[in-house]
């Protein structure tokens, strides 16, 4: 026997695990299922006969494939100077609990005439691999070894990973509401449409609800308005205070058109026109500001006084709010007048350092405050 030779045969007699079981795992039980053998399968023999009769029955299943490695891999450690067995265990069609409790009760069958202290575990498949933690409870497993097929191995990754995200879209309501409801919606009202004959009509429809279901799922607004119709005072609140500004919003754009002079629309006749004449923008402006500005504060107050209900520790962000919007009416106004009246740029100047001041002050006085009430209560606490 050469040195190389000895070193191996010494260095295996030393290892902790120079006994060792190699176990094929076939979790779903194909090979019981297409090639009807009885597992625990013992033995080089016997693995090679139901490796040899499953790949009869079924030439494309890739569980054959793994028999045959774990053959290989048995011999390899022999060869080394492993006492070594091999055996292919497997678990039940349906796979789950039930298959990992099986190939658990043949796993432990086959110590009871083979005492391995170590498991060479070899499978196809990251499904079959997750038996590892299971056969870890009573052996020791020292490696893990897949069986890769060529040009299989990418395929069978994305289908696990394609198959994962089908099922969260199918069962989970959280994504079916939007990626099957919206299209299920579409579907049927573009069936109806083509039955009753009305398909150019209810094309803009049907863009209307893709286009509207997008921005809400984009901006959030569904989340948005479930926290806001929720049945509790702070819900009431801001449903209350939310349409009421968007009306006011609303409203503000035809009090702008009334604002404007109906001699200068007569005398502009391209819409462009009208865009681009600062005159008429002003005065559209002027007109719709204060409705309009009546109307945000309206949403911003709805929300200081639900915050306040609710005792949401957000009064500051909220006030800070109502004050910011108060300051910046004059600078808009202000603006208006410069676009109107043809006013110098710089008389927009002390309404903005105004308005900044109210601001700055404001937010200091209300910090100030915040930081008081925290020092009174960790001071109680």
């Amino acid at each position: 026997m050469s040195q190389n030779s000895n070193r191996v045969e010494k260095d295996v007699s030393q290892s902790t695990s120079n006994k060792l079981l190699v176990i094929c795992i076939d979790r779903d039980n194909d090979v019981g299922e297409k090639a009807g053998i009885v597992t625990p399968v013992i033995g080089r023999d016997a693995c090679i006969e139901a490796a040899q009769r499953l790949a009869l029955e079924d030439p494309e299943d890739a569980d054959s494939n793994s028999i045959f490695a774990a053959i290989k891999t048995y011999e390899d450690l022999i060869s080394k100077g492993y006492q070594a067995e091999v055996i292919t265990v497997a678990g039940v069609k349906r796979k789950g609990v039930q298959a990992d409790e099986k190939i658990l009760e043949e796993t432990k069958k086959v110590l009871e005439n083979f005492p391995a202290n170590g498991a060479v575990i070899v499978s196809d498949g990251e499904d079959d691999e997750s038996v590892v933690p299971v056969i870890q409870n009573i052996l020791p497993v020292i490696s893990v070894q897949r069986v890769v097929m060529k040009v299989s191995r990418s395929v069978e990754y994305s289908y696990a990973v394609f198959g994962k995200y089908l099922k969260m879209i199918a069962y989970d309501s959280k994504y079916s509401k939007f990626f099957l409801g919206v299209p299920g919606i579409l579907l049927l009202i573009g069936g109806i449409a083509t039955v009753v004959g009305y398909t150019t009509e209810i094309t803009a429809v049907l863009v209307s609800i893709l286009g509207g279901s997008l921005l809400i799922r984009a901006f959030d607004i569904d989340k948005a308005w479930s926290h806001m119709v929720k049945p509790t005072p702070m819900g009431f609140v801001r449903i209350f205070t939310m349409v009421a500004g968007v009306l006011l919003i609303l409203s503000s754009i035809p009090a702008g058109i009334n604002a404007v002079d109906e001699k200068l629309l007569e005398s502009e006749t391209e819409i462009l026109s009208v865009v681009s004449n600062k005159v008429i923008i002003g005065q559209f402006i002027s007109g719709a500001l204060p409705i309009l500005w009546i109307g945000l504060g309206a949403i911003f107050a709805g929300m200081l006084l639900s915050n306040w209900i609710g005792g949401i520790p957000r009064q500051i962000s909220d006030v800070l709010r109502i004050v910011v919007l108060i300051a910046l009416y004059p600078t808009v106004f202000q603006f208006t007048n410069t676009m109107i009246n043809d006013e110098s740029s710089f008389s927009l100047v002390p309404p903005l350092l105004g308005g900044l001041a109210i601001t700055l002050i404001s937010a200091t006085i209300l910090f100030k405050k915040y930081r008081k009430q925290k020092d009174q209560e960790m001071v109680s606490d």
